[in-house]
């Protein structure tokens, strides 16, 4: 199912009305300091200071309350909007309010699985650079190597290059699904798969191919630090649509039983070839272009290692 890629999105829509709510509260706060900094500097220590600090100093605490009471009613948006004076009153006299809220709190982070997916996250990491260290290795070296070494490792490394990525995002895919060592360098596994969904496979990897590409095109001219974030959202925005579609074409495979006619598989095993060439094509002549040079092409974005920029 395709919500089932969705992970944990509810609780970020819960972490961002969190942090929408609070901003949208601070801004009272916000606009009295500016009124009582603007009097400081204009009056001085005069009363009308003095009472524009007052205001602040009022200010200031309610919406800090309100920002508590808001967190403490669970976060969600509509709680941001009204304070709900009456049951604040009430779960004050009650009591236990402390203890209910810790125990919420530290429930909603176990429920994360942070741990869980950063592990998931590091093996899958690992084990894609264990499949491309070798190729992108090989092209390196052949833009640092005279002739005829360097031709023989280019062509080396592009023939290997192009061999892991037929196999390597559906491997990715079968090990966060299964979470199991194993399922990372079970490509005869793939193969069987491919036999069930061919035209889902080829759909699968030419997104995950093309969405990668323009994600080099960044990496021409040094991205300032402060404005890192810019890129690595593009990266979220153009790779997770991919790893949806590589779930959906892996669990179609399983769902059927029965290979498809020898037509689609063999037309779709052709196609994956000028696929595989173009890309590799690009990614071999982007280290001239890249800000890091031929380092630049263990930054293989298709497969998230390690991370989308190196350089930040």
């Amino acid at each position: 199912r395709l919500r089932d890629g969705f992970v944990g999105v509810r609780k970020a829509a819960r972490v961002g009305s969190l942090v929408l709510g609070t901003w949208i509260l601070l801004w009272p706060a916000r606009l009295v300091s500016e009124l009582w900094y603007s009097s400081l500097i204009i009056n001085g220590h005069s009363a009308t200071t003095s009472r524009w600090r007052i205001a602040l100093v009022v200010v200031s605490s309610l919406t800090f309350i309100h920002v508590v009471w808001a967190w403490v009613r669970g976060g969600r948006f509509r709680h941001f909007l009204w304070p709900a004076p009456w049951r604040f009153w009430q779960r004050m006299r009650s009591g236990g309010v402390y203890g209910e809220t810790r125990d919420r709190f530290w429930t909603f982070i176990q429920s994360l699985r942070l741990p869980y997916y950063f592990q998931l996250g590091v093996r899958g990491g690992l084990g894609a650079m264990a499949w491309l260290f070798l190729p992108v290795t090989l092209l390196v070296l052949a833009s640092r190597t005279a002739v005829p070494l360097g031709v023989l490792s280019g062509l080396a490394g592009a023939l290997s290059l192009g061999l892991v990525l037929l196999y390597l995002p559906f491997l990715q895919t079968r090990f966060a699904a299964q979470n199991r060592w194993q399922e990372l360098f079970a490509w005869r596994q793939v193969r069987l798969a491919f036999r069930n969904a061919p035209i889902a496979f080829w759909v699968a990897l030419f997104l995950t191919l093309a969405l990668a590409i323009p994600l080099y095109l960044l990496k021409a001219e040094l991205v300032p630090r402060e404005a890192a974030w810019l890129p690595s959202l593009v990266f979220v925005v153009l790779i997770w649509p991919a790893r949806l579609l590589t779930g959906w074409a892996v669990s179609r495979a399983e769902r059927r039983e029965q290979p498809r006619h020898w037509f689609f598989r063999w037309t779709s095993r052709f196609a994956l070839l000028p696929i595989v060439a173009i890309y590799v094509l690009i990614v071999y002549f982007t280290q001239y272009v890249s800000w890091y040079g031929g380092l630049s092409l263990y930054e293989q974005h298709a497969f998230l290692l390690p991370v989308p920029f190196l350089g930040f």
